[in-house]
């Protein structure tokens, strides 16, 4: 490879990790400080809850759209398109006015739906023999950045007093980031997208059985991992955990998921096809689950949600890495994209007010865990129909 290409590779690798840089913060930033945002607002419970719901729903609504500006703008503009919306959002959500604030949520959500639905088609297109390995950068980084946004947003509010909106507005410095980043990309490039992005679907994806297997499994992975980061707090405050304490299981789950994030894309990329990895995705989840019906002891419930943290990871890791081993193209990877993290954000949106009503109705957590087990079984059962080694328009072996 030429010293020009080489840098032209670095210069992508660098563009992928910045967008996942900002995938995440201006979402997993807001629930730490949402008492304060309700207090200075006056909002009841329901209202606040929306603000932590509307970006969900953007992605839901966005999403089929995002590969159609992919395609009118090419993956450079929509990224950069993308990256403005999420800008203009923060900046909105920040200006102290409750209009404002759910304006520019619902514009977080927008901008953050474009730039998620086209990064496997971007991996596809630049790098299509390193797709697992691409997929475990920015999968990674994406969780590094979402479980830091929540970790350090209160000690910046509170320790050097900015207060919630100045401290939501400084996650705008990724995007300007993002945008020193991806801005230069645009300069000598005609108006109409390349050959190879705009490349016509053969057929439908609403009609071929494996891309609804891959769709189905990134909504109920999805659901598994938004009810979780929803009630798993409450659960373990069940069994006697303090407040504190059980707040740190919720970011010892999301940390114990990175290696999962890393290794499931690169195991994946490796395999003729995933079955055994959404197997042991499977049986990890068991356990973790179980561990915490069982309850007893502070170390099983360590352990459990240390396995299931890892269970977690692995999932959408390998959710996302099924859209672009079973597509045959960028373009198609994010159509494919596009129609998974759709109703994957629809059902994942569902699945803590679901949890939350089975709570409300038998005043037990048993029954929500057993509701787990039961979309346990149905994500690796539909799993292991979207690891065959197939592409979805084709529905022939690879």
């Amino acid at each position: 490879m030429s010293t020009h290409n080489q840098k032209k590779q670095l210069l992508l690798l660098v563009g992928i990790a910045v967008i996942a840089f900002n995938l995440r913060p201006a979402i997993t930033s807001v629930g730490p400080v949402i008492a304060a945002i309700r207090t200075d607002f006056d909002l009841s419970n329901g209202a606040a809850g929306l603000i932590t719901t509307l970006p969900l729903l953007s992605f839901a609504i966005l999403s089929p759209l995002a590969p159609k500006i992919g395609q009118r703008l090419g993956f450079e503009g929509a990224i950069v398109a993308g990256l403005l919306v999420l800008l203009l959002g923060i900046l909105l959500r920040a200006s102290g006015l409750l209009s404002l604030l759910f304006v520019g949520t619902a514009l977080i959500g927008i901008g953050i739906a474009v730039c998620n639905v086209l990064l496997p088609g971007l991996a596809k297109l630049h790098f299509p023999l390193k797709v697992g390995l691409i997929t475990a950068l920015y999968s990674t980084l994406m969780s590094v950045f979402a479980a830091l946004a929540s970790g350090i947003t209160v000690p910046i509010a509170e320790g050097a007093g900015l207060g919630w909106n100045t401290t939501l507005l400084l996650w705008a410095g990724l995007v300007f980031i993002g945008l020193a980043v991806w801005l230069p990309q645009l300069r000598g490039k005609n108006s109409e997208p390349r050959p190879e992005e705009v490349q016509p679907v053969t057929g439908s994806l609403w009609t071929s059985t494996i891309a609804w297997q891959v769709t189905i499994f990134m909504g109920l992975q999805s659901f598994l991992f938004y009810s979780s980061v929803a009630w798993l707090p409450e659960i373990m405050k069940s069994h006697g955990m303090s407040v504190a304490t059980a707040g740190w299981m919720l970011s010892l789950m999301q940390f114990a998921g990175l290696p999962g994030n890393f290794l499931a894309p690169i195991l994946a990329g490796r395999m003729t096809n995933q079955r055994v990895l959404v197997v042991g995705i499977g049986i990890l989840y068991t356990f973790g689950i179980c561990g915490i019906l069982i309850g007893g002891s502070t170390t099983l419930l360590i352990l459990s949600i240390l396995v299931m943290g890892l269970a977690s990871g692995s999932s959408i890791s390998l959710a996302l890495t099924f859209i672009g081993l079973r597509s045959a193209t960028a373009h198609q990877a994010s159509s494919l994209s596009g129609m998974a993290q759709s109703l994957g954000y629809l059902l994942a949106a569902s699945g803590p007010i679901l949890v939350g009503l089975l709570f409300d109705w038998f005043h037990t957590w048993t029954v929500p865990l057993v509701l787990f087990l039961v979309i346990l079984c149905a994500m690796v059962w539909i799993g292991l129909g979207a690891a065959r080694n197939q592409y979805a328009l084709t529905e022939k072996e690879i």
